[in-house]
């Protein structure tokens, strides 16, 4: 059901309208099959060659063929490797220093978190332990660490501890081409291994036994890694904690949790947008140029449009970073809001991370239980669809929102970059025009005080 390839939203309408030019993939770009290297067979790794007995025997290392690269094919095999995706994105430059917490104790630890994740990334030695609730910067440290590990020229593996056993365990499936012995040596041995989200996998005797065996041999031989927490760590198991927090080899840092004004919980809009309103947004952009002046104002009646009569319709909000398709979205959750009604507003990799969590063993909350709640409240909207890791359970769980939401016609708001690239599946429930709407905005980033150069002439669609 979910194996074909994706597609940008961008493509996909442009099928349907081939007069219309949409953004999608860079044409330009067409890989030629690399050559396999004879050695490790195109896996770019090679099993130590020494005798039974020896410490380093059934371990691998980089096969020479990646010395033989350019510098910029290298940074781009590099980053395929990371398996960072998305979360490339996240580096030291993008992030603040302080944190997002207002209290001055939280924004001192934030600080000391993020000079050793610095430190740690410029010179790899030992382990870096960083706890903290979501949304305490966790992932975007250790992703930056992964990035500046890139940029630099050599080789950081970051993965998603729940995604990591997914892996593991499809290698046991009749049809699997991925060796598992392969797969787990290279998670062992990889030069900087980053785990996000210990904590939050089903806790099974397998899992715990995977994971502790990763953890046990990099603990030995002393190999850097970078570990974020899902759980507190007196919660995980006594054998984690002792190498987890390692005398001699291991920095645990606890980054508090972001204090969100009124407590908010999934669902509510952020406290910076609950003053959000269609009047403040403003139609003609930073700088924005005649054409792209006349996306915003069709994207802000569009939007008024729905939250006056949201019944039975889909909006979607298309374009790059900056151009106010969240400021939008915000606004008729407000607007909703303030006739009465409800509105359940959900950043797309925030909402997978708390239905991810709901399997640790510390959640008070089931995932049959937050599932039905979003699948059925009465208007949700989906900030910056495919912004979240892909991996086939998210994936999945998308589509299984959108099918439900779809069937039942039930109210919906997505925002998205136009060129994400979305499963079939998804983005055909996105382009049905018996009640779907798609409004692309393109205008300058208004957070830049310069404004940037127009692109080439697009145009948004409505239905």
């Amino acid at each position: 059901m979910m194996a074909e390839e994706p597609e940008s939203l961008a493509d996909v309408l442009a099928r349907f309208q081939p007069a219309k030019s949409f953004a999608g993939p860079d044409d330009n770009y067409n890989e030629e099959p690399d050559e396999v290297c004879p050695l490790c067979k195109g896996s770019r790794w090679v099993r130590v060659d020494v005798p039974f007995g020896h410490p380093r025997w059934g371990s691998i290392d980089p096969c020479e063929c990646w010395q033989q690269e350019g510098q910029e094919e290298r940074r781009e095999r590099l980053l395929r490797y990371s398996n960072l995706g998305v979360l490339a994105r996240f580096t030291f430059d993008s992030l603040d220093a302080a944190g997002l917490s207002p209290e001055v104790e939280d924004q001192r630890r934030f600080r000391e978190a993020v000079s050793a994740a610095m430190a740690f990334a410029e010179s790899p030695s030992g382990w870096l332990v960083l706890a903290g609730p979501s949304g305490s910067g966790k992932t975007h440290l250790a992703a930056a660490v992964a990035h500046y590990t890139v940029e630099v020229g050599n080789a950081a593996l970051f993965m998603f501890v729940p995604d990591l056993l997914d892996h593991l365990r499809a290698t046991y499936a009749p049809n699997s081409d991925a060796d598992y012995d392969l797969l787990f040596e290279q998670v062992c041995n990889t030069p900087i291994l980053i785990l996000d989200g210990l904590g939050s996998q089903a806790s099974t005797p397998w899992a715990q036994e995977k994971l502790f065996q990763v953890l046990n041999h990099r603990y030995n031989m002393e190999l850097p890694t970078v570990v974020t927490l899902a759980a507190p760590l007196e919660t995980l198991e006594e054998r984690f904690q002792t190498r987890l927090a390692g005398a001699g080899i291991s920095q645990v840092y606890m980054l508090a949790a972001v204090r969100q004004a009124g407590g908010r919980t999934l669902g509510s809009l952020p406290a910076a947008m609950q003053s959000v309103t269609f009047d403040s947004f403003s139609p003609t952009g930073n700088g924005a140029d005649p054409r792209q002046r006349s996306t915003l104002e069709a994207a802000l009646q569009a939007a008024q449009s729905f939250a006056r009569n949201p019944e039975g319709q889909w909006l979607v909000l298309g374009g790059p970073t900056g151009v106010g398709k969240t400021h939008l979205a915000a606004a008729i959750g407000n607007d909703r809001l303030r006739q009465g009604q409800s509105a359940f507003f959900a950043f797309v990799p925030e909402l997978l991370d708390h239905l991810r969590y709901t399997f640790a063993p510390t959640s008070t909350t089931t995932y049959d239980e937050l599932f039905e709640r979003v699948k059925s409240t009465e208007l949700l909207i989906l900030d910056d669809l495919g912004a979240q890791t892909t991996t086939p359970w998210a994936d999945e769980k998308l589509y299984q929102l959108m099918v439900h939401r779809h069937n039942a016609r039930l109210p919906t708001v997505i925002t998205m970059d136009m060129a994400t690239q979305l499963r079939p599946p998804i983005a055909s429930r996105l382009t049905d025009i018996r009640f779907v709407s798609v409004w692309e905005m393109e205008a300058p980033d208004y957070r830049n005080s310069a404004p940037a150069q127009p692109r080439p002439p697009r145009r948004g669609r409505g239905g």
